[in-house]
């Protein structure tokens, strides 16, 4: 749709200058703000294998690397909890941060000693969908998101899943399985949709997957490459067919949502929560806290209006935390204007913008704030008035899909610059980090 590429255009030109990161020195953390709320985030970049198209920080699994990295982590948290942060949430990623499940069990339980954690959420993978990974994560967790991407065996073994994690049958016998023993509060599948070489026919098995997995969540993130993976993609996958997204989107919203025995709703535009479930944690945290900091190499946080990407390299990262420095390595200012963007964007995505809060933090109200914005969502039927709440009608759904997708795949091209700079620095090839 004409709306779509008209948006995509914009948001991708206004990511670069946005997401243009500028180099941070040995810095302390800013102090935090009253009452502010603040969430937690934690990096583990660690993972048995590396997938190909992945940009997030992440280093092929060592002992000895993971245990000293686990030293430096401990002690940032601490550094963290004296310059007086608190949080009630955490969310761990990475990397598969169930690598080392002792390890993790003892982080979150020191988190928890050390702020008012009242929600966990990590991610997995499904070979580790078993009592050796999750008996010290049980009480501990409350979401666990296990990273399956598609049920189709063709698709996993063209990704290089298959031979890492099992079949798509064995897959979904494991989720049954973790979903029956009620570890978690909430059991979270990630998927993929529209891969190039992806059928409708395709796209209808996974949705029957997730309807029978037993999960109490699904996220169905659309297909998102940055730059320096595209060629890899091609060359496994095919060549992308971004006419297709729209369809599938609908054919997703429809298939989980339409009709009155439709077993899940909307968490956000690509979240979907199993009805009559507390399935109420979601991946992009950023929808309930504006604000958040990042612990661990690889991490974003976002705090009094600075982006900041932690240094990608270990060696530095633990040089910084031993130093008692901020392990920040690159940060991006926003300006009043961007944060108005960043927040019409992000409440859109979590399915309703308070319309009292923007008031009370910018003094005007999104028409007036962001004219251009506010003019083409409108005109493309995207939003209804809701009382004091800002909705998105199903086309503007669709649309804040192909925003989020390109505002990711602009994080994503950040990721990859922040890797050249340590492989660059290190003078080493690209070959397992």
């Amino acid at each position: 749709m004409l709306s779509e590429r008209l948006m995509t255009l914009a948001v991708r030109s206004a990511g670069k200058r946005l997401l243009h990161m500028t180099p941070c020195g040995d810095e302390v953390l800013p102090l935090p703000e009253g009452n502010k709320p603040y969430m937690l985030y934690i990096h583990i970049p660690f993972c048995e294998s590396l997938c190909p198209y992945c940009s997030f920080n992440r280093y092929v699994f060592d002992s000895c690397a993971a245990e000293k990295y686990y030293d430096s982590l401990w002690r940032e948290l601490a550094m963290i909890r004296d310059a007086g942060y608190d949080f009630d949430s955490l969310y761990i990623g990475g990397g598969t941060p169930t690598v080392l499940p002792d390890r993790l069990a003892r982080t979150v339980s020191l988190a928890k000693e050390y702020f008012h954690i009242r929600s966990v959420s990590a991610e997995t993978n499904p070979n580790h969908l078993c009592a050796r990974y999750l008996d010290p994560l049980s009480g501990l967790v409350d979401r666990m998101s296990v990273g399956v991407q598609s049920f189709d065996d063709g698709l996993l073994r063209r990704m290089g899943r298959y031979e890492k994690y099992g079949s798509a049958a064995e897959i979904l016998e494991r989720i049954r399985q973790c979903a029956e023993e009620k570890r978690f509060r909430t059991l979270n599948v990630d998927m993929i949709f529209n891969f190039p070489s992806q059928t409708e026919q395709m796209l209808l098995h996974d949705l029957e997957m997730i309807r029978t997995s037993g999960c109490t969540q699904t996220t169905f993130y659309p297909l998102m490459a940055a730059p320096s993976v595209r060629r890899s993609l091609r060359a496994s996958l095919g060549e992308p067919v971004p006419c297709r997204e729209a369809a599938y989107y609908r054919l997703i919203c429809d298939s989980l949502t339409g009709g009155p025995d439709a077993p899940f709703t909307f968490g956000s535009v690509w979240s979907f929560n199993r009805k009559d479930t507390a399935a109420d944690m979601i991946d992009e945290y950023v929808v309930d806290y504006e604000e958040y900091l990042a612990a661990g190499s690889g991490g974003m946080s976002f705090l009094s209006r600075r982006l900041m990407v932690n240094t990608f390299s270990l060696e530095d990262y633990s040089r910084r935390i031993d130093s008692g420095h901020l392990s920040a390595s690159g940060a991006a200012a926003f300006s009043r204007r961007d944060l108005m963007r960043y927040r019409l964007m992000m409440q859109l995505f979590g399915l309703g913008l308070d319309l009292r809060r923007w008031k009370a933090d910018f003094g005007c109200t999104p028409a007036a704030g962001l004219p251009a914005e506010y003019t083409f969502l409108s005109m493309s039927g995207a939003l209804r008035k809701d009382g004091d709440f800002l909705r998105l009608s199903p086309r503007g759904r669709y649309l804040l899909v192909a925003m989020m997708r390109e505002f990711f795949i602009g994080v994503n091209t950040l990721r990859d610059e922040a890797r050249e700079q340590v492989l660059s620095s290190a003078n080493l090839p690209d070959n397992g980090r």
